[in-house]
């Protein structure tokens, strides 16, 4: 055992760290059972749709009866955390603290649980520690679960063991150091969020024709799909070698124009959906759920790819069209309003090769639609670098996480710690 450190009913922990309940750390209280026809006035009340991981939602919140008496015992104040007590086992225990996001007074109903630290106890370390609990299994631990609903319970949530610096500077100290990498990743999500909406402006203007690109001129037409690019142009076929090898794109692969995996397949034990292959440049279109827009623009160049019989693939004419000019298409409102009519009153959302050739987009002549296309792409190339920089921040949080919250790294001396 490293020096400074000690062995805990909880693990090992540093030596000037405690194991206690939660209830000695802050006051725990579960909310209201709903009473619809109870005494009182109504009252606005959260419950487990109001709270996310780190995050109060308050675009829908309800009101029951309560007597004064009644919600002054179970009224929220700033600085309480709030924790889902019914949840699904993996979300129980789901938490966040509340910051007066709701403009009025308001309670908690018994699907929550409120944590109001003690004096000389950080709130904002409680609520990293619990969301820590969470995420990591210890609230699925204790919980009891009844059909598919897991209950925290308050009692056992209150006799749950945890280690607790026991200087509060030292507590809040690991708090400011998360909170400052949770604002990053607020900035990020809104600078995302803010580049998304200048994509979808930009593909409105740029694929309808309504801004042009410096340069260019003539009339636009519009085109079926089928007119332009060959639909579903290579198939395996029941002559293919029982041993021809293959790397097998599935529907479940992709999402939103991102491969994210594949498997390796030979032809005599592969899925019976795995028919077409796939040359780069290729675009799959989805045609099982479309309105997912689970659309790919391959770009691998290793040799023999295939994907399912659920993806029409569109190979695009050289000189004639441009293969990105078209997956942009797939995702603008255009198109989707042509598959959307086709899937209303449909039992099964889905198209079939032949609806995708009879999709209509505007056409412009080849160099316009490859300048559209650079464009765009450049614009996706920046949104997928900003999100790969979030997921390393998270990665980063839940690794700072991991051992500020356990004191495997400290941010105060351990004799600083009782200063």
């Amino acid at each position: 055992m490293k020096a400074g450190f000690k062995q805990s009913e909880v693990g090992i922990i540093p030596e000037d760290w405690e194991v206690c309940p939660v209830g000695r750390k802050g006051e725990v209280v579960t909310g209201k059972a709903l009473a619809v026809n109870g005494p009182g006035r109504q009252r606005p009340y959260l419950r487990t749709k109001n709270v996310f991981d780190g995050r109060i939602a308050i675009d829908d919140v309800l009101t029951m009866p309560m007597t004064d008496e009644q919600f002054s015992h179970f009224r929220v104040r700033n600085g309480d955390v709030l924790l889902n007590e019914g949840q699904s086992l993996e979300l129980v225990g789901r938490c966040a603290m509340y910051q007066e996001e709701y403009p009025e007074p308001c309670a908690i109903q018994n699907q929550l649980i409120r944590f109001r630290a003690r004096a000389g106890v950080s709130g904002t370390f409680a609520s990293y520690l619990f969301r820590h609990c969470q995420q990591t299994g210890v609230f699925a631990r204790i919980a009891l679960q009844t059909t598919s609903i897991a209950h925290l319970g308050g009692s056992r949530f209150e006799r749950l063991l945890l280690a607790w610096p026991k200087s509060e500077a030292e507590q809040r100290s690991i708090a400011e150091a998360l909170s400052d990498v949770d604002a990053l990743l607020g900035a990020l999500d809104r600078l995302i969020a803010k580049k998304r909406d200048l994509k979808q402006a930009a593909m409105q203007q740029l694929l309808t024709g309504q801004k042009r690109l410096a340069g260019f001129r003539g009339e636009w037409e519009m085109k079926r799909l089928g007119d332009v690019v060959e639909a579903d142009p290579e198939n395996l076929g029941g002559e293919t070698k029982p041993d021809y090898a293959f790397r097998y794109i599935s529907l479940e692969d992709v999402d939103r124009g991102t491969l994210r995996g594949f498997t390796d397949q030979v032809f005599a034990t592969a899925p019976s959906r795995a028919r077409r292959k796939l040359r780069p440049g290729d675009v799959l279109v989805s045609t099982v759920r479309p309105n997912l827009k689970s659309h790919l623009s391959f770009q691998r160049d290793e040799p023999n790819w295939v994907c399912s019989t659920g993806f029409c693939v569109l190979r695009c004419r050289d000189g004639v069209t441009n293969a990105g000019y078209v997956f942009q298409h797939l995702f603008a409102f255009g198109v989707n309003q042509q598959i959307e009519a086709l899937l209303t009153g449909s039992n099964y959302p889905a198209v079939n090769s032949r609806d995708v050739r009879a999709l209509e987009i505007p056409y412009p002549a080849f160099l316009e639609q490859t300048a559209i296309a650079q464009v765009l792409s450049e614009m996706d190339a920046e949104l997928t670098a900003l999100e790969q920089r979030r997921d390393k921040t998270r990665a980063l949080k839940q690794g700072m996480m991991q051992e500020l919250l356990t004191g495997r790294t400290r941010l105060v001396a351990p004799e600083a710690a009782h200063a």
